[in-house]
C-alpha cells in the first residue's frame, strides 16, 4: 500500500508547465464609449484655423409684409461681425516608448508595439472628449452663453428642470449629455413623480430619453464638492451640425500616419538606450456656432434618494 505522502500522479503544479494559458489582449478600465465624440459631426479644418462667421444684428433686417400699393420698399443690408471668433486646433500628444528587446522576444502570440499603441491612443482619445468638455478656450461647459445657463430648482435634475433646458435649445435639440450618476437622479425624480422615463436604441445601446431626446452618459462631465453619494454636476443639451448651426467637432484632415480623422501615429526612432520612440497627436476643438445651439443645466444634484414603501 502506498503511504499518504506518496504521489501517484503528476501534481498540476508540474503539468502546468507544460500547458499554455488563453490570454487577453490587456484591459483598461478608463476606456469608455466616448459617446459625445460619435454624437457630433465633424468638420475639416484646413490649416488648423475654424472661423465662425455670424449676422451682427440680424433684427436691423428690414423687410416689407402685405404690400399691396406702390409705397416704396424698405431698403436693408445684412451686416457680419467684424471680428469672427476663431478656433485653432488644439494638440494633445504623447510619445511612446518601447524596449526593442521587449517587442524582439516577448512579441508573440500578440504583437507588444501594436497593443502599446492600442492603449495609448485609447488614452488619447479619452482626453480628447474630456478636453471638448472642460477645455478653457473650447470646451463646451465654457462656451455656453450666459443666457444659456439656468439653474435647478431645487438641487435634484426634475422634468421641470429637463424642460426649460429644452426651451433654451428648442430649434432642433438633438441629446442631453450628462454623467451616468445624474441620470440615475434624473431617473429616480421621475420615478418619484410616476413618469418613468422611455428607452430608445442608439449604436445597439438603450438609453433613457425625455421628451423623445435621449440622455447620453459621459463621465467627462465631472461631479464636483461632494461625499460619498453626494456632489454636483451640469447637464448639457445641444443641436449639432453645421448645417443646423449646432456644435460641430472640429479635425485636422490628412495627416501624416492618420489612424483615425485628427489622429497620427508615427515612429520617431530608436535612441541608444535601444528605445523604439512612437509619436501619438490627436489635433481637435468643437465650436459653437449660434449661442442657442448649447445649453446648461447647473448645479445638478445627484446625491437624492427617496424611500419607497
Amino acid at each position: 500500500m502506498p503511504s499518504n505522502n506518496s504521489r501517484q500522479a503528476l501534481s498540476d503544479a508540474a503539468a502546468r508547465q507544460l500547458s499554455t494559458a488563453t490570454k487577453t489582449p490587456p484591459q483598461m478600465q478608463a476606456i469608455t464609449p466616448r459617446w459625445l465624440v460619435r454624437m457630433l459631426q465633424w468638420q475639416p479644418v484646413e490649416a488648423g484655423v475654424f472661423r465662425v462667421n455670424r449676422v451682427k444684428d440680424s433684427s436691423a433686417i428690414d423687410v416689407a409684409c402685405g404690400h399691396k400699393d406702390e409705397a416704396s420698399l424698405p431698403e436693408t443690408f445684412v451686416d457680419y461681425e467684424t471680428k469672427p471668433r476663431e478656433y485653432t486646433l488644439s494638440m494633445i500628444s504623447t510619445v511612446l516608448g518601447v524596449h526593442t528587446r521587449v517587442s524582439d522576444l516577448f512579441n508573440s502570440p500578440m504583437d507588444q508595439v501594436r497593443e502599446q499603441l492600442r492603449l495609448t491612443v485609447e488614452a488619447v482619445k479619452e482626453r480628447q472628449e474630456d478636453q471638448l468638455i472642460n477645455n478653457a478656450d473650447y470646451g463646451l461647459l465654457n462656451q455656453a452663453a450666459a443666457g444659456q445657463r439656468i439653474s435647478t430648482r431645487k438641487g435634484p435634475p426634475t422634468p421641470d428642470d429637463m424642460d426649460d433646458l429644452i426651451a433654451k435649445v428648442w430649434k432642433e435639440p438633438a441629446f442631453f449629455l450628462a454623467n451616468p450618476r445624474a441620470i440615475a437622479a434624473f431617473g429616480r425624480e421621475c420615478t418619484r413623480r410616476g413618469v418613468p422615463p422611455p428607452t430608445a436604441t442608439l449604436f445597439g445601446n438603450a438609453f433613457l430619453t425625455w421628451r423623445g431626446l435621449p440622455l447620453i452618459p459621459c463621465d467627462k462631465l465631472h461631479i464636483k464638492g461632494g461625499k460619498d453619494e453626494g456632489g454636483k454636476t451640469n447637464i448639457l443639451l445641444m443641436r449639432v451640425g453645421k448645417d443646423k448651426q449646432g456644435v460641430t467637432g472640429l479635425f485636422q484632415p490628412n495627416l501624416q500616419g492618420e489612424q483615425t480623422p485628427g489622429l497620427s501615429v508615427r515612429f520617431m526612432g530608436i535612441n541608444n538606450h535601444a528605445v523604439a520612440t512612437y509619436l501619438v497627436t490627436l489635433y481637435c476643438s468643437a465650436a459653437v456656432l449660434t449661442d442657442d445651439a448649447l445649453a446648461v443645466l447647473e448645479n445638478v444634484d445627484v446625491g437624492n434618494y427617496y424611500d419607497y414603501k
